[in-house]
This record gives C-alpha cells, structure tokens and sequence, in this order.
C-alpha cells in the first residue's frame, strides 16, 4: 500500500487525459476532492487571468473547510491544482496576470505539462468560439469514471424537500445547459427585458449578478454559519443578500432559480438547525455555481474580436 494519491484528469471529447498527484500543502481539501472521486463537471476556462483551467466540483465542503497554504497563482509552477471556495478545480497551464492568492493542492506530473496545454488551448476554443461543452472527467488513476451529485438532509421536512428539489434540478443541469439560459442566449427573452430589443446587455447583466449570488452569497452564509454567525443573523443576511439579485433574474429568465429563492426565503423561519441552513445554502450555492458555469460557457465572448488590448 501507498499513500500516494495519484489522480486523472480526462477530456474525453478532446482526446486527453494527465496524470496528477495530490500533495498536503492543503491536506483538508486535497482530501475532500480524493473522497468526492470520481465525477464529471463541464470545464471552464478563465476569461480574464489567462491561462488556467476550471470546473465546478461536487463537492459541499469546499464552500468552507480551511486552507492552510496559500500561494500567489502567477509564481507557482504551470500543472499546479488548487481548489477553492469558489467550489472550483483549478489548473494552471501557463502564464497568469491576476495577483490572486490561491491554494494548491497538487501537481500535474512534470511529462504531461504539454499535453495539458494541448487541453488549455481546446478549451479556450470551446468557451471562446466554439460553444461545443467540454467534459471533464475526474477520476482516481487506474480507475474507472463515474459520476454523481452528494446529496445533504435537513431534519425539517420543507427543508429536505426543498434540497431534494435543488438536488434533482443541479443533477439535470450539470451536464446539459438549462433551457432557461439556452433561450435566454439564443434571444427569446418572454419579460422583454434588454432595452431597444437588445441581448447581449441583458446576457452581460445575468453573468455578473449568477456568479457573485453563488460565489458570495450562498458560499458566504456557508462559510459564516460555519464560523458561528447566530441563527438569527443568517436568516436577515440571507433574505438581504439574496432577494434582489434573484428577482432580477427571474425577471430576465431565470424563472426556475426565481421560484428556488422563494422556497428558501419562505422556509427560513422554519429552519432551528444550523446544520439545516447550511444544507439548504450549501445546496444553492452548488445550484447557482453551476448555472454560473453554464452561462460563462454559452456567452458570446468572440464579439471581442474587434476589441482587443492596446498593443496585441
């Protein structure tokens, strides 16, 4: 036996598979990310740091569980893994402009660093101009693939349905884009929300308020219940950090997460358990983390082609 936790990362649509190995520079996550093996996620690609890779991973416990080291992105190593609270995998595969602190949790084995830029480069094609999804899939070496969503209990009945529910639609979503946002793309907007008849603003407004109700908001009632934030306190930071946002979206299209927000504003004041709010946060967050990669991968990013820096 050996404690070597060697792991695969595969694109089976592209053709590519690398080696990694999972270090203790942040032993809790690396740990969470081996235990959650094997799963698929659609894979991302960062849009504004350069390059690196992400998806959305399985996995509640990332939303809060301690990072020990931390590292600046751009000085580590190309293969480098991290996992976040952004209830992302990340890869690095060459050079980074964005200053963010991050935490590593493995290396990509030193003779498929080119065949993981190969991957880096499909990638951003797909995102970018293609719009064919990409699949991840992420496995213990020498193992078989597999796939499935973890689903958390909650001891009050309206709260385990409601996770159910979340539960079953993050499943239908996870790997084929919602009907909802596919519409919403292809311009079929039932509110008429988009001035003067326009899409991409309506587009550029639904991106920038998914990901910051996934990332900050959902994610931050997680991490504060966890850190001791009274019962109390959370139900009057919930309904004040996720009311608006959601109802803005609704109205843009996202009905379904509209109809999600409403159940969880309403069973609030039945919630006593602590354990059961964050079930039911943890679970939109996961939800809403996953729309949020869905719509990064179907926005139009090529009408930047006329735009680009000064100088390139």
């Amino acid at each position: 036996m050996t404690d070597q936790r060697l792991i695969e990362v595969a694109w089976p649509g592209l053709g590519i598979a690398v080696t990694a190995e999972l270090d203790d520079r942040n032993a809790v996550l690396a740990q969470a990310v081996w235990d959650a093996l094997p799963y698929r996620s659609l894979q991302g690609h960062a849009l504004v740091a350069g390059h690196h890779l992400y998806h959305v991973v399985p996995i509640h416990s990332v939303l809060h569980l301690p990072a020990a080291y931390r590292v600046d992105r751009r000085t580590v190593p190309d293969g480098t893994l991290f996992c976040s609270r952004l209830q992302h995998l990340g890869i690095k595969y060459g050079p980074l402009t964005e200053p963010m602190s991050a935490t590593p949790i493995g290396q990509i084995a030193p003779d498929d660093l080119d065949t993981l830029a190969d991957a880096g480069r499909a990638v951003w094609e797909s995102v970018y101009s293609t719009k064919k999804p990409v699949v991840a899939e992420v496995r213990r070496a020498g193992e078989t693939s597999g796939h499935h969503l973890p689903r958390l209990r909650a001891s009050e009945p309206e709260a385990d349905e409601l996770i159910g529910d979340l539960h079953a639609e993050t499943e239908l979503i996870w790997l084929d884009p919602p009907q909802e946002l596919a519409d919403l793309h292809d311009g079929r907007i039932a509110s008429g929300a988009g001035s003067y008849g326009t899409v991409l603003t309506t587009l550029l407004f639904v991106n920038g308020e998914t990901r910051p109700l996934g990332y900050n908001a959902y994610g931050g009632l997680v991490r504060a219940a966890h850190e001791g934030m009274p019962l109390e306190s959370l139900r009057h930071m919930a309904r004040t950090l996720v009311a608006v946002p959601a109802e803005f979206l609704a109205y843009c299209g996202m009905e379904t997460l509209g109809r999600f927000t409403d159940r969880v504003l309403d069973v609030l004041d039945r919630i006593e358990d602590r354990d059961d709010f964050v079930a039911v946060s943890a679970h939109m967050a996961l939800y809403l983390n996953c729309l949020g990669g869905w719509n990064l991968h179907l926005f139009p990013w090529h009408l930047g082609d006329a735009m680009v820096q000064a100088g390139r």
